[in-house]
């Protein structure tokens, strides 16, 4: 008698067939090696860019100190506004799309379709965010490199689909933005969190391989050129626990009020000067930026240069335990809203991050605790404050401090930061400003529209 077992054997098999034949196309398939090689490439050049764009960022902010005498010559009250105003001239004239941070471009590129990705992520707009941001930081901006290698590496995946013919250009788009932040700082972790966190509110299990595979890739080609390293080395920071319970309530707090407060004045000032009319659109572009360069020159000279550029020795001293002085976070503060609303290309994180450990520097030295612990708990609150992405914040200041044996106070820094800034400011930075540019997007749209019917309506008459 036959087996009973042989039916669902012969069920299976014809399930599995269609399976394996699948299986062994796209194994097999020419076109499918060719967009796996070109999106390969693609991901290892990120790689690459991010950590050039890196070494030369620190070259160019090295260089500002050495002319300007750290900072200190009187001479940048002339200098820096006319470097502003060229900066934001060139991003205006030359490469529309790359002023300001880049994050909410590529925000906005996600949410847009086909050729209209291009008004925000093309190569060309990428090679000007690299050359202006070097620009900005060699005249002593406070700006920072980070949100700009997520427009890069967003408009270098973007162009990988186009010419692998991938599918999934979304997905592409997050994966790049998740391999820009990991390059950036060396915190593959938080590249992957922000990637679904903040870029990817609609984000989709299927993209998992995309932006792993892509921060990997991109982070390998990037440890090859820079090495491994801690961006902020590894302090040793001290905590003192229930009695710093204390200090982590004050500082996320703080940090959620002054995170709120920087966000929403970008968020207004941006929209007011957006409107703002005046006889000729030089006039405003000379007078912003102009009027923000000069700001920043004098705070720059009334904080003996400390605010000039990222302020990244000032922040690694305070996680280290160093008192910094009492102006030192406001100052640096209003140096980087003068500089974030400027029209420069710009990114806000190693500032932002300046600005947090400022802060808890400040209350740790008033309240009697450990500095660099008070310096640690201020970057997550304040960054958490401002972007309004809480993991994002606690899992790259982790990364980029050490400090992983400290998560806990961390993470109720940084939740305390966000909820606080929640409250008083419901927009989120990013998506406020993201659908600003959705608005010139579909502002574009429609007056491609009306010349496209105007021949139209001529030829009827």
């Amino acid at each position: 008698m036959r087996p009973q077992t042989t039916k669902p054997f012969m069920s299976a098999l014809r399930y599995k067939l269609p399976l394996l034949r699948r299986s062994r196309a796209l194994i097999a398939h020419r076109r499918q090696w060719r967009a796996r090689m070109v999106f390969w490439l693609g991901a290892l050049t990120l790689g690459l860019v991010s950590a050039g764009f890196a070494g030369l960022a620190d070259l160019a902010g090295e260089v500002f100190l050495h002319v300007s005498g750290n900072g200190t010559s009187r001479w940048l009250v002339l200098v820096m506004p006319l470097a502003f105003v060229a900066s934001a001239w060139a991003a205006q004239r030359y490469f529309p799309g790359a002023q300001g941070s880049g994050i909410p471009q590529t925000m906005a590129g996600r949410e847009l379709e086909g050729d209209e990705r291009r008004l925000f992520l093309t190569l060309r707009i990428a090679a000007g965010k690299v050359l202006l941001t070097l620009w900005g930081l060699l005249f002593g901006a406070s700006i920072g490199r980070e949100g700009p290698t997520v427009q890069i590496g967003a408009a270098i995946m973007l162009a990988s689909a186009r010419v692998g013919e991938l599918q999934h250009a979304r997905g592409l788009i997050l994966a790049g933005s998740a391999a820009g932040i990991a390059a950036a700082f060396n915190t593959p972790l938080a590249g992957i969190v922000f990637a679904i966190e903040e870029m990817g509110r609609s984000y989709q299990a299927r993209t998992n391989g995309i932006v792993l595979s892509t921060v990997v890739i991109a982070g390998i080609s990037a440890l090859a050129i820079s090495g491994s390293y801690t961006y902020f080395g590894s302090p040793q920071v001290v905590t003192d626990f229930p009695q710093d319970w204390w200090l982590v309530a004050v500082v996320g707090v703080l940090g959620g009020v002054f995170g709120a407060g920087f966000s929403k004045a970008v968020l207004r000032m941006t929209r007011r000067i957006r409107r703002w009319k005046p006889a000729r659109d030089m006039w405003k572009l000379v007078a912003v930026a102009g009027g923000a360069g000069l700001a920043v020159a004098v705070l720059g000279l009334l904080s003996d240069g400390a605010t000039f550029g990222t302020s990244y020795a000032e922040a690694r001293g305070a996680v280290e335990g160093r008192e910094l002085p009492a102006g030192f976070f406001l100052a640096k503060l209003l140096a980087t809203l003068a500089s974030t609303v400027s029209g420069i290309p710009g990114g806000l994180f190693a500032p932002s991050l300046s600005v947090g450990a400022g802060m808890g520097n400040l209350v740790g030295g008033l309240l009697g605790a450990s500095l660099g612990l008070a310096a640690v708990l201020g970057m997550a609150s304040y960054f958490a404050g401002v972007v309004q992405s809480p993991m994002t914040a606690f899992v790259i200041v982790m990364e980029m401090t050490a400090t992983q044996e400290h998560a806990l106070p961390v993470m109720a820094a940084a939740m305390l930061g966000y909820g606080v800034s929640r409250l008083l400011s419901p927009e989120p930075l990013y998506h406020g400003l993201a659908r600003l540019w959705l608005a010139d997007a579909l502002r574009s749209r429609r007056l491609r529209g009306q010349e496209g019917t105007a021949p139209a309506a001529a030829g009827a008459r």
